[in-house]
């Protein structure tokens, strides 16, 4: 009876899992979406602890307890621009725990291993089940168990030093050891043997050595990965959590943690290969923590930025027919999204053609700047990706920039050099006139100078983002 429960409350929960994730693809069914994961999870939760082999009730109830209360406070105080460095860091969360899980499977793999068949008889729960596995079931579960940990483990210390890059606590820059790729590809050759020993003689040694070398590779693979990419790195890392979690699943023997995993580790796999068509990057080569350098002496930025007043600004929204805003992650760190939507309203009202323009990389996140404008009320059919909009720049007359740098540097297209060179952008400079809300002088997040601010068409626009765009809205006329 346990078990028909457990089993039919899975596929419950697995559709409800299949129903969020589709939801999330559209801004008008997101809401929706995460109240069917929450309750997919709930159920899953409570069929777990319902289902045979359950015990240790207080202790259970005590962890959900803590981990609910610790959820609860981690809400409360992340603000939305801390959003990408929190989604990093529970990745390194469902590593841990894949390392964990896989260790304890692997204790209780040798501990039956030296029972005789009474001591056998009377185990009950997960150690009932292995101790009555046969010697092929025992291989494939040290495969899976060893799969686990190494993909927990790379995932653990890659999401580590992702949310200290998205933090601001470790340089953005894109840094190997001597050796490079050498070294990963030489850790990762001593896993695959120390897998071949482990499946022959469930050696502890070799998976402690194993474990050791794909924390290595995790740490090594996102430290050779530049500042600007780590929008594709944090949809890596999700697909990584997934494939770890499902690695775990088989070695559970709990089909729901596999049917999840695959989701997560899928979907999160599909999401960085369409973030790097985006970016024109390779797949593989993000997977192997290969890009964000350069490839020569970059192209020389002439001329000046010249500074424009808010009264400038008005003026020239006053008089616009058209206009796009270009937001990036300086209007995140701001919270200027409810000010622009503001703005947008007001212009709006006036009869003006007023559009967002969005890249698939903006911000930290993917689908960060949707988020912000979701949340300011920006309406949804205002708002187009960078495909839907770049060929309506030449005929626009105005195109605000706010908080943006990368995705909108011509060098992607004018420097062979560049770091970014290739990578699509948003081709605001071909407007009449470009406003680039910015607090100062500085380069972006991947430290390249962008060829933008020096044009002659446009106007730095200096200061807070919130504040100077509050400062333009009693002047919309």
């Amino acid at each position: 009876m346990e078990f028909g429960f457990t089993t039919a409350a899975y596929v419950v929960a697995a559709v409800l899992f299949i129903q969020s994730l589709g939801g999330l693809s559209g801004q008008e069914s997101a809401k929706r979406a995460v109240w069917y994961g929450i309750a997919g999870m709930a159920l899953a939760v409570a069929a777990t602890l319902a289902g045979p082999g359950a015990g240790l009730w207080w202790l259970s109830a005590l962890l959900i307890i803590g981990g609910g209360a610790i959820g609860w406070v981690v809400a409360q105080r992340v603000q939305m621009t801390e959003m990408p460095q929190l989604v990093a860091a529970m990745h390194s969360l469902v590593g841990l725990a894949a390392v964990f899980i896989g260790f304890n499977t692997h204790i209780e793999l040798v501990r039956i291993a030296g029972m005789d068949e009474a001591a056998k008889a009377a185990l009950d729960g997960f150690a009932a089940v292995v101790a009555h596995k046969t010697p092929v079931e025992i291989s494939i579960l040290r495969v899976e168990t060893f799969l686990g940990v190494f993909i927990g483990a790379v995932t653990f210390t890659g999401s580590v030093i992702a949310f200290g890059k998205l933090a601001g606590k470790v340089d953005g820059k894109a840094k190997k050891l001597p050796g490079g790729h050498v070294l990963n590809a030489g850790a990762a050759i001593i896993s695959v043997v120390l897998l071949l020993v482990y499946l022959q003689t469930g050696s502890t040694l070799a998976l402690l050595v194993m474990t050791l070398a794909a924390l290595f590779i995790g740490y090594h693979l996102i430290m050779g990965i530049g500042g600007a990419d780590m929008p594709v790195v944090v949809s890596m890392l999700n697909s990584y959590s997934g494939w770890a979690a499902a690695a775990i699943g088989f070695s559970l023997s709990n089909d729901l943690l596999i049917v999840v995993g695959a989701l997560v580790g899928s979907s999160g796999a599909i999401l960085s290969y369409i973030m790097c068509k985006a970016m024109n990057r390779s797949f593989v080569s993000v997977i192997l923590g290969g890009f964000g350098g350069t490839t020569g002496p970059a192209m020389e930025v002439t001329g000046e930025q010249i500074a424009i007043d808010a009264d400038g600004v008005a003026a020239a929204l006053n008089d616009a027919d058209s206009i796009i805003i270009i937001p990036g992650y300086g209007m995140a760190v701001a919270q200027a999204q409810q000010s622009v939507s503001e703005l947008t309203r007001k212009l709006r009202a006036k009869g003006k053609n007023v559009r967002f323009a969005i890249h698939p990389v903006a911000g930290r996140l993917p689908g960060h700047m949707n988020v912000l404008l979701a949340e300011a009320k920006v309406p949804y059919d205002i708002v187009l990706e960078m495909d839907e909009i770049n060929e309506d720049f030449p005929n626009t007359d105005v195109a605000i920039v706010i908080g943006s740098n990368d995705i909108v540097n011509p060098a992607a297209q004018e420097d062979p050099n560049s770091p970014i060179a290739g990578m699509p952008v948003l081709e605001c400079w071909k407007a009449k006139q470009v406003f680039v809300s910015k607090r100062g002088q500085g380069t972006g997040y991947s430290g390249i100078e962008n060829p933008l601010f020096y044009k002659e068409n446009t106007r730095m626009f200096y200061g807070d983002a919130k504040k100077s765009i509050d400062a333009l809205l009693p002047m919309i006329e």
